[in-house]
């Protein structure tokens, strides 16, 4: 049998996956790798946290199914949480749900709202599920290039003009994975006043909300007056209590969105495994200390990466929100492109970074570097770096000998 699936010949191919053999091959021969690649957060959940899911997991009644909204307690929480940290007003009922990780929900909305041949405005580069979620709903795309040098609304405007059908969503993922870029409330307006005159429902995500270093914390959406009428916001546990492995996540916003999304989870799951709701609950509920703890950690690599880096000869802005730094290709490495600059990285300096490509092709130029790896792990690398600077001239003449012949 040799037909191809629709959905999957839709997906493009996983750029990252060369990087990531590569990787698994240099640890198979015992090369220490610095990961940097894949931003996955390192730290361990909060002692109370985990002592909460213990606790859970021994009652036998919570190993029955449970709901696919997310246990009520849960979602109080959310609600909550948004009180105190936004000043924005949840209905835990109707206004928020439990998703398995805001992937899993970016994906089903996705899926709920999109009509084959639906355009979605989507920033480019931007994290894959903002793209392939729409792709696998049978959805066409409309890319918006983002970055520090580039006037999010002329785009958006320019979008809107030329798509047709007219879009049906717009994407906004600040700050931004891969690229760190932040923006302030007086952006939300402007864009929720855009969209809601142009009838465009927006999917704003928040992961990185409580991952930032320098003045003012990140804005929700839903601190527009009148945001929820268009729009559905997607926040995570992952990075804000490192529980990325516990897929615990929300979306949360417009009635009729989230109802759709509802609907749609009730047929695909029965929610997560409730000793992690219920920890979860104890996450929000809790103390928040460890999210300065986090917060203060990921501050100080990046303050030490960016240092180190720098004196090995590699020039990187440094980020002010997320757990990432948007690393532009070293001159003499430029012309090769950062999927050729990711593999010689790890192939002459055992350090793997995220290639701009795989983010979209208006990443290209770049690379993410994430934040995952400790202190000494980090000035390694930087060590790495210096000699692989400067061998630079004789390490792009061989790579370009070796594409020409091949």
């Amino acid at each position: 049998m040799n037909q191809e699936f629709h959905r999957v010949r839709r997906l493009p191919p996983y750029v990252f996956a060369e990087v990531n053999q590569m990787k698994a091959e240099a640890r198979a021969a015992g090369e220490d790798v610095l990961d940097f690649g894949m931003g996955n957060p390192d730290l361990p959940s909060p002692p109370h946290v985990v002592e909460k899911l213990v606790e859970a997991v021994q009652n036998p009644r919570t190993h029955r199914y449970s709901v696919s909204r997310g246990i009520t307690g849960l979602r109080r929480a959310n609600a909550e949480y948004y009180g105190r940290r936004f000043d924005v007003d949840i209905d835990p009922e109707t206004e928020t749900i439990v998703t398995l990780g805001s992937k899993e929900g970016f994906a089903n909305l996705a899926m709920a709202i999109t009509s084959p041949g639906d355009v979605v405005l989507v920033p480019n580069p931007s994290y894959p599920i903002h793209a392939y979620g729409f792709i696998i709903a049978g959805g066409a795309l409309r890319h918006m290039p983002v970055g520090p040098n580039v006037d999010l609304r002329t785009e958006l405007e320019r979008a809107v003009r030329h798509s047709v059908p007219p879009p049906l969503a717009l994407v906004l993922n600040f700050p931004s994975n891969p690229t760190a870029q932040v923006v302030g409330l007086n952006f939300y307006k402007e864009v929720v006043d855009f969209c809601k005159e142009h009838g465009i429902y927006i999917l704003s995500d928040l992961a990185y909300a409580e991952i930032y270093f320098d003045g003012e914390p990140p804005p929700s959406i839903f601190q527009v007056p009148g945001a929820k009428d268009i729009a559905v916001e997607f926040t995570s546990l992952s990075k804000t209590y490192s529980m990325p492995g516990w897929r615990m996540g929300f979306a949360t916003g417009n009635q009729k969105l989230i109802a759709a999304l509802a609907r749609i989870k009730s047929y695909l799951d029965y929610g997560a495994f409730t000793p992690i709701q219920v920890a979860a609950t104890a996450a929000l509920n809790g103390p928040q200390e460890c999210i300065d703890e986090v917060r203060d950690i990921y501050r100080r690599r990046r303050d030490v990466l960016v240092e180190s880096f720098a004196r090995s000869g590699w020039e990187i802005p440094s980020p002010s929100a997320t757990m990432f730094a948007w690393a532009p290709i070293p001159e003499p490495f430029r012309e090769l492109g950062s999927l050729e600059f990711s593999k010689l990285l790890l192939e002459k300096a055992q350090v793997a970074v995220s290639p701009g490509i795989g983010f979209g092709e208006h990443g290209e130029g770049y690379v993410r570097v994430a934040l995952v790896e400790n202190r000494q792990r980090i000035l390694q690398a930087a060590r790495n770096i210096k000699g692989f600077m400067s061998d630079s001239s004789e390490i792009v003449e061989a790579a370009q000998k070796q594409a020409v012949a091949s």
